[in-house]
């Protein structure tokens, strides 16, 4: 990684979406097991509020990636693509260094031949180089049929892969065990959530992302920017539980339809977002509004930096006791579990936003 001093023109709108998210990922993150249901993934079918956070995040991605590489016109030089594979490889390795560091701060160190190789950062790193491969050798007419066809191929293979199996039978366990070996993969639930099937409908629903990103950015003014993202949030909204009905949403198996209706409210957010933020922005009016939203900001102009840091402390408290004493100390203030559980949670979020506000008053931009 590496610093550099935050540029004066960064979307606004785009930031606290993003920050929302990433508070989110740590907040749901760090329950504690006795979280309100909200708070925590759906045990299979269905879906939480808590199974938005990482849906979000993957949309803002291809989002982020469109306007990305929309300056350099898409075009595939040596520069952006090694850029693309560097990114990649770094969020990759920076995924399975907080595998492995789990491991290794127990005592495990040569944990390499029982490694869970893929997780969330590794989802995203492989999301985000398939949809930058795209952005540069395909023509951006062809986005919404190939998120079309990478559905519909996803759809197949869950119908006739008994992917809706939460065992040994489901497609997607198969394949993750044959290919990665059962040593390799995640071992709190049956079927990997970050598995490889997995990546067809992430990749088709980082494409979605993407495509808003062409819709924004061909919106002559903020106006019609927010009513494409309510216009498009909508369908996806209604096409994906529609969908629901043959292809039910599903987090574990990151399903069609829970794919097209998290982007969709993905969507109607941002668009909501353009109205309340960017708008008042055009007419000089954002000042005490922006006062109120500097929490979210501070997450999402470091999101990666940030979430790496929740996941390092989160595993060094635990590991030294730490964890245990502060929610033993909150259960006895708070004697609720749940309650306790979520005020343990918002700690930690509070202890990465202070790290953030840092960062964020020195105006440091840690990026890839």
């Amino acid at each position: 990684m590496n610093s550099t001093t935050l540029k004066s023109q960064r979307l606004l709108s785009l930031d606290l979406l993003r920050g929302m998210t990433v508070a989110g990922m740590i907040l749901v993150n760090n329950g504690n097991g006795d979280s309100f249901a909200m708070l925590r993934h759906s045990e299979w079918n269905g879906m939480t509020p808590c199974d938005l956070v990482f849906p979000f995040f993957l949309y803002i991605m291809g989002l982020s990636t469109y306007l990305s590489l929309s300056k350099t016109g898409f075009q595939a030089t040596r520069t952006v693509v090694w850029k693309i594979v560097r990114r990649t490889l770094l969020l990759f390795l920076i995924g399975e260094g907080i595998i492995w560091f789990s491991h290794a701060i127990g005592g495990d160190l040569l944990c390499f031949d029982h490694l869970r190789i893929f997780a969330v950062l590794q989802r995203i790193a492989l999301c985000y180089f398939f949809v930058s491969l795209f952005a540069l050798t395909v023509s951006h007419r062809y986005t919404v049929p190939v998120i079309i066809l990478l559905l519909a191929l996803y759809s197949v293979l869950l119908l006739f892969g008994n992917g809706y199996a939460p065992d040994a039978t489901n497609i997607a366990y198969r394949i993750d065990a044959a290919v990665l070996g059962e040593a390799h993969l995640y071992h709190h639930s049956p079927i990997d959530p970050e598995g490889l099937l997995g990546t067809l409908s992430a990749t088709a629903h980082a494409l979605i992302g993407f495509y808003c990103g062409k819709l924004m950015c061909e919106a002559p003014t903020v106006e019609q920017k927010a009513l494409r993202f309510f216009m498009a949030g909508t369908l996806l909204t209604i096409g994906g539980y529609l969908l629901s009905y043959g292809l039910p949403l599903n987090k574990a198996v990151w399903s069609p339809s829970f794919a097209m209706v998290t982007c969709g409210l993905a969507s109607l957010l941002h668009g909501a977002l353009i109205i309340w933020i960017d708008q008042p922005k055009t007419e000089g009016g954002t000042k005490g509004l922006w006062v109120g939203w500097t929490f979210f900001r501070v997450f999402g102009i470091n999101p990666l930096a940030l979430y790496v840091l929740s996941e390092l402390t989160a595993i060094l408290m635990w590991h030294f006791g730490i964890a245990e004493l502060l929610y033993g100390i909150i259960n006895r203030l708070v004697p609720w579990p749940s309650w306790s559980a979520l005020c343990y949670a918002l700690c930690i979020v509070a202890f990465i936003f202070l790290v953030g506000y840092v960062l964020y008053r020195k105006k440091i931009y840690i990026k890839l």
